[in-house]
Protein backbone atom coordinates (compact mmCIF):
# COMPACT_ATOMS: atom_id res chain seq x y z
CA UNK A 1 0.00 0.00 0.00
CA UNK A 2 2.67 2.38 1.06
CA UNK A 3 3.91 2.20 -2.48
CA UNK A 4 0.45 2.55 -4.34
CA UNK A 5 0.61 5.47 -2.23
CA UNK A 6 4.18 6.85 -3.45
CA UNK A 7 2.59 6.01 -6.95
CA UNK A 8 -0.36 7.90 -6.35
CA UNK A 9 1.61 11.46 -5.16
CA UNK A 10 3.74 10.74 -8.37
CA UNK A 11 0.43 11.18 -10.52
CA UNK A 12 -0.47 14.25 -8.95
CA UNK A 13 2.29 15.79 -10.07
CA UNK A 14 2.46 14.65 -13.42
CA UNK A 15 -1.40 16.05 -13.35
CA UNK A 16 0.85 19.55 -13.05
CA UNK A 17 -0.23 20.74 -9.10
CA UNK A 18 2.35 23.06 -7.85
CA UNK A 19 2.88 20.63 -4.87
CA UNK A 20 0.78 17.52 -2.40
CA UNK A 21 1.29 15.60 0.20
CA UNK A 22 0.11 12.72 1.74
CA UNK A 23 -0.34 11.50 4.91
CA UNK A 24 -1.50 8.55 6.57
CA UNK A 25 -1.86 7.87 9.95
CA UNK A 26 -2.70 4.91 12.68
CA UNK A 27 -3.22 5.53 16.07
CA UNK A 28 -4.09 4.02 19.50
CA UNK A 29 -5.08 5.88 22.94
CA UNK A 30 -5.56 4.27 26.60
CA UNK A 31 -7.33 6.54 29.11
CA UNK A 32 -7.90 5.22 32.54
CA UNK A 33 -9.81 7.36 35.35
CA UNK A 34 -10.39 6.68 39.11
CA UNK A 35 -12.77 8.67 41.30
CA UNK A 36 -13.00 8.45 45.31
CA UNK A 37 -12.05 4.93 45.57
CA UNK A 38 -13.43 3.46 42.16
CA UNK A 39 -12.37 2.98 38.87
CA UNK A 40 -14.51 5.61 36.89
CA UNK A 41 -13.77 4.46 33.51
CA UNK A 42 -11.44 2.95 31.03
CA UNK A 43 -11.09 3.56 27.76
CA UNK A 44 -9.06 2.14 24.77
CA UNK A 45 -9.50 3.72 20.92
CA UNK A 46 -7.75 2.94 17.55
CA UNK A 47 -8.32 4.96 14.44
CA UNK A 48 -6.39 4.62 10.68
CA UNK A 49 -7.20 6.68 7.66
CA UNK A 50 -5.12 9.09 5.43
CA UNK A 51 -5.43 12.76 3.93
CA UNK A 52 -4.23 14.14 0.83
CA UNK A 53 -2.96 18.22 0.36
CA UNK A 54 -2.85 19.63 -3.12
CA UNK A 55 -1.75 22.74 -3.93
CA UNK A 56 -2.85 23.71 -8.12
CA UNK A 57 -2.95 27.08 -9.24
CA UNK A 58 -2.07 28.33 -5.83
CA UNK A 59 -4.85 27.25 -4.27
CA UNK A 60 -5.56 24.49 -1.79
CA UNK A 61 -7.60 21.31 -1.65
CA UNK A 62 -7.81 18.64 0.70
CA UNK A 63 -9.61 15.25 1.15
CA UNK A 64 -9.18 12.52 3.17
CA UNK A 65 -10.43 8.45 3.94
CA UNK A 66 -10.69 5.78 6.92
CA UNK A 67 -10.82 3.09 3.89
CA UNK A 68 -7.12 2.81 2.89
CA UNK A 69 -7.41 0.60 -0.20
CA UNK A 70 -5.91 1.69 -3.83
CA UNK A 71 -9.42 2.78 -4.98
CA UNK A 72 -10.09 4.97 -2.05
CA UNK A 73 -6.61 6.62 -2.53
CA UNK A 74 -7.16 7.36 -6.09
CA UNK A 75 -10.16 8.97 -5.07
CA UNK A 76 -9.13 11.21 -2.39
CA UNK A 77 -6.50 12.19 -4.56
CA UNK A 78 -8.79 12.86 -7.26
CA UNK A 79 -11.11 15.08 -5.03
CA UNK A 80 -8.60 16.91 -3.27
CA UNK A 81 -7.43 17.87 -7.20
CA UNK A 82 -10.79 19.05 -8.17
CA UNK A 83 -11.68 21.08 -4.66
CA UNK A 84 -7.92 22.74 -5.55
CA UNK A 85 -9.22 23.36 -9.29
CA UNK A 86 -12.26 24.79 -7.49
CA UNK A 87 -10.52 27.20 -5.23
CA UNK A 88 -8.45 28.51 -7.80
CA UNK A 89 -11.20 29.37 -9.88
CA UNK A 90 -12.23 32.08 -7.01
CA UNK A 91 -9.41 32.56 -4.79
CA UNK A 92 -7.46 35.82 -5.51
CA UNK A 93 -4.80 35.59 -3.25
CA UNK A 94 -2.14 32.27 -4.30
CA UNK A 95 -0.33 30.64 -2.15
CA UNK A 96 3.06 29.49 -2.47
CA UNK A 97 5.71 27.27 -0.13
CA UNK A 98 9.48 27.47 0.84
CA UNK A 99 11.71 25.73 -0.39
CA UNK A 100 13.06 22.29 1.90
CA UNK A 101 14.42 19.47 1.41
CA UNK A 102 12.72 16.18 0.52
CA UNK A 103 13.78 14.16 3.88
CA UNK A 104 14.01 10.19 3.65
CA UNK A 105 14.19 9.45 7.64
CA UNK A 106 12.27 7.40 9.95
CA UNK A 107 12.15 8.58 13.69
CA UNK A 108 10.90 7.05 16.89
CA UNK A 109 10.34 8.79 20.33
CA UNK A 110 12.00 7.64 23.26
CA UNK A 111 10.15 4.56 24.83
CA UNK A 112 11.90 2.50 27.42
CA UNK A 113 8.75 0.53 29.10
CA UNK A 114 5.78 0.34 26.33
CA UNK A 115 2.70 1.62 28.06
CA UNK A 116 0.32 -0.56 25.80
CA UNK A 117 2.15 -3.46 27.27
CA UNK A 118 2.12 -2.33 31.37
CA UNK A 119 -0.64 -4.75 32.53
CA UNK A 120 -3.95 -2.65 33.05
CA UNK A 121 -4.55 -4.19 36.23
CA UNK A 122 -1.01 -2.77 37.21
CA UNK A 123 -1.94 0.85 35.82
CA UNK A 124 -5.33 0.77 37.87
CA UNK A 125 -3.54 0.04 41.33
CA UNK A 126 -0.89 2.98 41.01
CA UNK A 127 -3.79 5.64 40.53
CA UNK A 128 -6.42 3.33 43.20
CA UNK A 129 -3.55 3.63 45.38
CA UNK A 130 -2.78 7.45 44.97
CA UNK A 131 -6.07 8.27 45.04
CA UNK A 132 -6.60 6.09 48.40
CA UNK A 133 -4.27 8.17 50.41
CA UNK A 134 -5.72 11.48 49.61
CA UNK A 135 -9.20 10.49 50.56
CA UNK A 136 -9.91 12.16 54.07
CA UNK A 137 -12.78 13.52 56.16
CA UNK A 138 -12.59 17.03 54.36
CA UNK A 139 -11.77 15.51 51.06
CA UNK A 140 -14.29 15.37 49.00
CA UNK A 141 -13.34 14.07 45.62
CA UNK A 142 -9.90 12.26 45.44
CA UNK A 143 -9.14 11.08 41.53
CA UNK A 144 -6.83 10.92 39.24
CA UNK A 145 -6.19 9.81 35.80
CA UNK A 146 -3.42 8.35 33.59
CA UNK A 147 -3.27 8.78 29.70
CA UNK A 148 -1.33 6.78 26.53
CA UNK A 149 -1.18 7.52 22.78
CA UNK A 150 1.13 6.57 20.17
CA UNK A 151 1.05 7.45 16.34
CA UNK A 152 2.14 6.31 13.61
CA UNK A 153 3.11 8.44 10.88
CA UNK A 154 4.06 7.94 6.65
CA UNK A 155 4.17 11.39 5.14
CA UNK A 156 4.84 11.73 1.20
CA UNK A 157 5.15 14.32 -1.06
CA UNK A 158 5.83 15.23 -4.54
CA UNK A 159 9.00 17.12 -3.71
CA UNK A 160 10.18 13.26 -2.92
CA UNK A 161 10.07 13.44 0.88
CA UNK A 162 9.70 10.32 2.17
CA UNK A 163 9.43 10.50 6.37
CA UNK A 164 8.01 7.42 8.82
CA UNK A 165 7.66 8.33 12.40
CA UNK A 166 6.08 6.49 16.00
CA UNK A 167 5.55 8.60 18.63
CA UNK A 168 4.44 7.45 21.73
CA UNK A 169 3.02 9.55 25.03
CA UNK A 170 2.34 9.28 28.33
CA UNK A 171 1.58 10.63 31.55
CA UNK A 172 -1.81 11.41 33.87
CA UNK A 173 -2.14 12.99 37.53
CA UNK A 174 -4.12 13.44 40.91
CA UNK A 175 -5.85 15.59 42.03
CA UNK A 176 -7.60 16.48 46.03
CA UNK A 177 -10.69 18.34 46.53
CA UNK A 178 -11.82 19.78 49.90
CA UNK A 179 -15.15 21.26 50.97
CA UNK A 180 -15.59 22.41 54.21
CA UNK A 181 -19.22 23.16 53.86
CA UNK A 182 -18.47 26.80 52.83
CA UNK A 183 -15.76 26.36 50.36
CA UNK A 184 -14.36 24.27 47.99
CA UNK A 185 -10.28 24.39 47.62
CA UNK A 186 -8.11 21.56 45.17
CA UNK A 187 -4.85 20.90 44.91
CA UNK A 188 -3.36 19.31 42.08
CA UNK A 189 -0.42 17.22 41.11
CA UNK A 190 2.31 16.83 39.27
CA UNK A 191 0.37 20.22 37.31
CA UNK A 192 -3.27 20.50 36.63
CA UNK A 193 -4.53 18.49 34.63
CA UNK A 194 -1.36 16.18 34.87
CA UNK A 195 2.16 16.00 33.34
CA UNK A 196 2.61 14.74 29.62
CA UNK A 197 6.27 13.45 27.72
CA UNK A 198 7.05 11.74 24.62
CA UNK A 199 8.07 8.60 26.77
CA UNK A 200 7.15 5.50 27.39
CA UNK A 201 5.42 3.76 31.09
CA UNK A 202 8.86 5.03 32.72
CA UNK A 203 7.20 8.56 32.68
CA UNK A 204 4.55 7.65 35.29
CA UNK A 205 6.44 5.94 37.53
CA UNK A 206 9.04 8.25 37.76
CA UNK A 207 5.86 10.97 38.30
CA UNK A 208 5.71 9.61 42.15
CA UNK A 209 2.26 10.00 42.42
CA UNK A 210 1.64 8.12 45.24
CA UNK A 211 4.27 9.30 46.93
CA UNK A 212 3.38 13.08 46.66
CA UNK A 213 -0.66 12.12 47.70
CA UNK A 214 -0.35 12.70 51.21
CA UNK A 215 1.10 16.58 50.65
CA UNK A 216 -1.73 17.06 47.98
CA UNK A 217 -3.91 16.14 50.43
CA UNK A 218 -2.91 18.32 53.28
CA UNK A 219 -2.61 21.16 50.98
CA UNK A 220 -5.50 21.18 49.72
CA UNK A 221 -7.29 21.22 53.45
CA UNK A 222 -4.88 23.60 54.81
CA UNK A 223 -5.95 25.81 51.77
CA UNK A 224 -9.43 25.88 53.44
CA UNK A 225 -8.38 27.70 56.38
CA UNK A 226 -6.20 30.24 54.82
CA UNK A 227 -6.29 33.74 54.33
CA UNK A 228 -6.48 35.29 51.11
CA UNK A 229 -4.08 38.23 49.97
CA UNK A 230 -5.29 41.77 51.08
CA UNK A 231 -4.02 42.74 47.20
CA UNK A 232 -2.05 45.47 45.60
CA UNK A 233 1.39 45.41 43.95
CA UNK A 234 4.23 42.82 44.81
CA UNK A 235 7.15 40.85 43.62
CA UNK A 236 6.22 37.31 42.52
CA UNK A 237 7.91 34.23 41.74
CA UNK A 238 6.09 31.89 39.69
CA UNK A 239 6.62 28.21 39.55
CA UNK A 240 7.61 26.39 36.95
CA UNK A 241 4.29 24.35 35.94
CA UNK A 242 2.44 27.82 36.08
CA UNK A 243 4.76 29.68 34.33
CA UNK A 244 4.60 26.73 31.31
CA UNK A 245 1.07 27.79 31.32
CA UNK A 246 1.88 31.24 31.28
CA UNK A 247 4.90 31.26 28.64
CA UNK A 248 2.24 29.07 26.35
CA UNK A 249 -0.75 31.85 26.43
CA UNK A 250 1.29 35.04 26.64
CA UNK A 251 4.00 34.14 24.61
CA UNK A 252 3.19 30.41 22.11
CA UNK A 253 0.28 31.66 20.89
CA UNK A 254 1.08 35.44 19.87
CA UNK A 255 4.38 34.31 17.76
CA UNK A 256 1.75 31.97 15.47
CA UNK A 257 1.94 33.76 12.07
CA UNK A 258 -1.13 32.54 10.97
CA UNK A 259 -2.49 34.51 13.82
CA UNK A 260 -0.56 37.52 12.88
CA UNK A 261 -1.99 37.73 9.72
CA UNK A 262 -5.40 36.87 10.61
CA UNK A 263 -6.43 33.07 9.39
CA UNK A 264 -7.40 32.51 12.80
CA UNK A 265 -9.37 35.29 13.67
CA UNK A 266 -13.09 34.28 14.25
CA UNK A 267 -12.18 31.63 16.15
CA UNK A 268 -8.51 31.75 18.24
CA UNK A 269 -7.56 35.11 17.96
CA UNK A 270 -4.93 37.29 16.82
CA UNK A 271 -1.87 38.44 17.84
CA UNK A 272 -0.08 41.88 19.39
CA UNK A 273 3.05 40.83 17.55
CA UNK A 274 2.52 42.60 13.86
CA UNK A 275 5.08 42.13 11.57
CA UNK A 276 6.02 45.35 11.85
CA UNK A 277 7.72 44.87 15.52
CA UNK A 278 9.92 41.64 14.07
CA UNK A 279 13.45 42.43 15.21
CA UNK A 280 12.79 45.62 16.73
CA UNK A 281 10.33 45.09 19.83
CA UNK A 282 11.42 44.78 23.05
CA UNK A 283 8.93 41.94 24.23
CA UNK A 284 10.95 41.53 27.77
CA UNK A 285 13.40 41.88 30.00
CA UNK A 286 16.97 41.23 28.21
CA UNK A 287 16.98 37.77 30.76
CA UNK A 288 13.82 36.64 28.50
CA UNK A 289 14.98 33.97 25.71
CA UNK A 290 11.89 32.03 24.02
CA UNK A 291 12.63 29.41 22.19
CA UNK A 292 11.25 27.03 20.06
CA UNK A 293 12.58 23.49 20.40
CA UNK A 294 11.03 20.47 18.68
CA UNK A 295 14.41 18.25 19.21
CA UNK A 296 14.03 18.29 22.86
CA UNK A 297 13.73 14.57 24.49
CA UNK A 298 10.58 13.60 26.00
CA UNK A 299 8.59 17.13 25.30
CA UNK A 300 5.20 16.62 24.18
CA UNK A 301 5.90 18.83 21.44
CA UNK A 302 8.73 16.65 20.26
CA UNK A 303 9.05 14.84 16.80
CA UNK A 304 11.20 14.23 14.15
CA UNK A 305 9.21 15.84 11.01
CA UNK A 306 6.42 18.37 11.19
CA UNK A 307 3.18 17.59 8.55
CA UNK A 308 4.74 19.54 5.93
CA UNK A 309 8.07 17.16 5.71
CA UNK A 310 10.13 20.20 7.62
CA UNK A 311 12.81 18.55 10.18
CA UNK A 312 12.13 19.12 13.45
CA UNK A 313 14.54 21.96 14.63
CA UNK A 314 15.61 24.93 17.13
CA UNK A 315 14.74 28.57 16.83
CA UNK A 316 14.71 31.62 19.28
CA UNK A 317 11.00 33.65 19.54
CA UNK A 318 12.91 36.19 21.94
CA UNK A 319 16.39 36.55 22.28
CA UNK A 320 17.76 38.92 25.06
CA UNK A 321 13.57 40.23 25.41
CA UNK A 322 13.97 41.08 21.96
CA UNK A 323 11.38 39.76 20.15
CA UNK A 324 12.97 37.46 16.57
CA UNK A 325 11.09 35.02 14.90
CA UNK A 326 7.84 33.48 14.41
CA UNK A 327 6.21 30.10 14.69
CA UNK A 328 6.10 29.30 11.15
CA UNK A 329 4.53 27.27 7.94
CA UNK A 330 6.16 26.92 4.32
CA UNK A 331 3.70 29.01 3.23
CA UNK A 332 3.51 31.56 5.75
CA UNK A 333 7.44 31.87 6.04
CA UNK A 334 8.07 32.40 2.87
CA UNK A 335 6.28 35.89 3.32
CA UNK A 336 9.41 36.79 5.55
CA UNK A 337 11.68 35.90 2.86
CA UNK A 338 12.92 32.91 5.32
CA UNK A 339 12.23 29.30 5.54
CA UNK A 340 10.02 26.96 7.67
CA UNK A 341 11.05 26.22 11.46
CA UNK A 342 8.77 23.18 11.34
CA UNK A 343 5.60 24.30 13.32
CA UNK A 344 2.88 22.90 11.19
CA UNK A 345 0.82 19.74 12.57
CA UNK A 346 -2.75 18.35 12.23
CA UNK A 347 -4.06 16.30 14.87
CA UNK A 348 -5.38 13.71 12.59
CA UNK A 349 -5.29 12.08 9.30
CA UNK A 350 -9.06 14.14 8.59
CA UNK A 351 -7.47 17.54 9.21
CA UNK A 352 -5.31 19.94 7.65
CA UNK A 353 -2.38 20.63 9.24
CA UNK A 354 -1.98 24.28 10.84
CA UNK A 355 0.77 26.15 12.85
CA UNK A 356 1.36 25.20 15.98
CA UNK A 357 3.54 25.07 19.35
CA UNK A 358 6.08 22.59 19.57
CA UNK A 359 8.32 22.97 23.15
CA UNK A 360 7.95 27.06 23.43
CA UNK A 361 10.54 27.43 26.69
CA UNK A 362 11.64 29.85 28.98
CA UNK A 363 15.40 29.37 28.76
CA UNK A 364 16.65 28.71 32.04
CA UNK A 365 18.92 31.42 34.14
CA UNK A 366 21.53 30.89 36.99
CA UNK A 367 19.63 31.25 40.25
CA UNK A 368 18.92 28.18 42.26
CA UNK A 369 15.23 28.64 43.89
CA UNK A 370 16.56 28.81 47.44
CA UNK A 371 18.43 31.94 46.44
CA UNK A 372 15.49 33.31 44.68
CA UNK A 373 13.38 33.06 47.71
CA UNK A 374 16.12 34.74 49.92
CA UNK A 375 16.77 37.41 47.62
CA UNK A 376 13.16 38.36 47.47
CA UNK A 377 12.36 40.73 50.88
CA UNK A 378 8.37 40.54 50.08
CA UNK A 379 6.25 38.73 47.59
CA UNK A 380 4.62 36.07 46.73
CA UNK A 381 4.97 32.21 45.61
CA UNK A 382 2.07 31.22 43.16
CA UNK A 383 2.38 27.89 41.71
CA UNK A 384 -0.07 25.49 39.67
CA UNK A 385 -3.01 27.18 37.69
CA UNK A 386 -6.74 27.15 38.40
CA UNK A 387 -7.96 29.84 36.10
CA UNK A 388 -6.94 31.67 33.25
CA UNK A 389 -8.38 34.77 30.56
CA UNK A 390 -6.25 36.47 28.16
CA UNK A 391 -7.72 38.77 25.47
CA UNK A 392 -8.13 37.69 21.65
CA UNK A 393 -4.55 39.60 21.16
CA UNK A 394 -2.44 38.02 24.19
CA UNK A 395 -2.22 41.61 25.45
CA UNK A 396 -4.16 41.76 28.87
CA UNK A 397 -4.23 38.59 30.86
CA UNK A 398 -5.34 37.11 34.31
CA UNK A 399 -4.19 33.87 35.78
CA UNK A 400 -5.37 32.45 39.20
CA UNK A 401 -3.55 29.42 41.14
CA UNK A 402 -4.45 26.65 43.46
CA UNK A 403 -1.92 28.25 45.68
CA UNK A 404 0.51 30.61 46.94
CA UNK A 405 2.90 30.99 49.88
CA UNK A 406 3.56 34.61 51.09
CA UNK A 407 7.40 35.61 51.65
CA UNK A 408 8.53 37.75 54.24
CA UNK A 409 12.41 38.32 54.32
CA UNK A 410 13.29 35.59 51.93
CA UNK A 411 11.32 33.18 53.60
CA UNK A 412 8.28 31.25 52.96
CA UNK A 413 6.06 31.94 55.73
CA UNK A 414 2.31 31.21 55.24
CA UNK A 415 -0.17 29.73 52.38
CA UNK A 416 -2.49 31.84 50.58
CA UNK A 417 -5.83 30.45 48.81
CA UNK A 418 -7.47 31.87 45.74
CA UNK A 419 -4.33 34.41 44.09
CA UNK A 420 -4.85 36.07 40.79
CA UNK A 421 -2.19 37.68 38.73
CA UNK A 422 -2.87 40.19 36.39
CA UNK A 423 -1.04 42.24 33.81
CA UNK A 424 -0.04 43.14 30.09
CA UNK A 425 2.15 41.12 28.23
CA UNK A 426 5.35 42.88 27.29
CA UNK A 427 5.05 44.87 30.39
CA UNK A 428 4.89 41.39 32.64
CA UNK A 429 7.93 40.04 30.63
CA UNK A 430 9.88 43.01 31.00
CA UNK A 431 9.83 43.04 34.49
CA UNK A 432 11.19 39.44 34.75
CA UNK A 433 14.44 40.27 36.99
CA UNK A 434 15.66 36.80 37.89
CA UNK A 435 15.05 32.61 36.40
CA UNK A 436 15.89 29.71 38.01
CA UNK A 437 18.79 27.13 36.55
CA UNK A 438 18.96 24.16 34.64
CA UNK A 439 18.53 22.51 37.61
CA UNK A 440 14.87 23.25 38.20
CA UNK A 441 14.02 22.83 34.59
CA UNK A 442 11.28 20.89 33.38
CA UNK A 443 9.29 20.10 30.41
CA UNK A 444 5.79 21.04 31.39
CA UNK A 445 3.58 18.45 28.81
CA UNK A 446 0.16 20.60 27.58
CA UNK A 447 -1.98 17.58 25.59
CA UNK A 448 -4.92 19.89 25.16
CA UNK A 449 -4.25 23.11 23.28
CA UNK A 450 -7.37 23.83 21.01
CA UNK A 451 -7.12 26.26 17.70
CA UNK A 452 -8.74 25.97 14.03
CA UNK A 453 -12.08 25.27 12.51
CA UNK A 454 -13.15 22.56 12.76
CA UNK A 455 -11.62 22.24 16.48
CA UNK A 456 -7.90 20.48 16.57
CA UNK A 457 -6.68 19.28 19.63
CA UNK A 458 -2.99 19.62 19.67
CA UNK A 459 0.14 18.36 22.57
CA UNK A 460 2.67 20.60 22.81
CA UNK A 461 5.05 21.44 25.41
CA UNK A 462 7.06 24.55 27.63
CA UNK A 463 10.28 24.06 29.49
CA UNK A 464 10.31 26.56 32.23
CA UNK A 465 11.82 27.26 35.83
CA UNK A 466 10.66 29.53 38.64
CA UNK A 467 11.18 33.29 37.98
CA UNK A 468 10.70 36.28 39.57
CA UNK A 469 8.37 39.25 38.10
CA UNK A 470 8.90 42.70 40.46
CA UNK A 471 5.72 44.75 40.82
CA UNK A 472 3.25 42.21 39.37
CA UNK A 473 -0.70 43.39 40.81
CA UNK A 474 -1.96 40.25 42.64
CA UNK A 475 -5.43 39.85 44.74
CA UNK A 476 -7.62 37.18 46.08
CA UNK A 477 -10.79 35.91 44.27
CA UNK A 478 -12.93 33.30 45.13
Amino acid sequence: MKDFMKDSIKGLKRKGVDYADLRRVESQSQKIGVKNGEVEGITSSQNAGFGIRVLKDGSWGFSSSAVISEEEIERVASEALRIAAASASVNKEKSQLSEEKPWVDTYQSSCLEDPFEVPLEEKTELLLQAVEAMRGKKIKVAEGILLFDREQKLFLNTEGAETEQVITQSGGGIVATAFDGQQVQRRSYPNSGGDFATKGYEFVRGLQLVENAERVKEEAIALLSAPEYPGGETDIIIGGSQLALQVHESCGHPTELDRVLGTEISYAGGSFLSLDKLHKFQYGSPLVNITADATLEGGLGTFGYDDEGVKAQRSFLIRNGLFVGYLTSRETALILGQRSNGAMRADGWNRIPLIRMTNINLEPGEWSLEDLIADTKEGIYLDTNKSWSIDDQRLNFQFGTEIGWEIKRGKKVRILKNPVYTGITPQFWRSCDAICNREFWHIWGVPNCGKGEPSQIMRVAHGTSPARFKKVKVGGQR
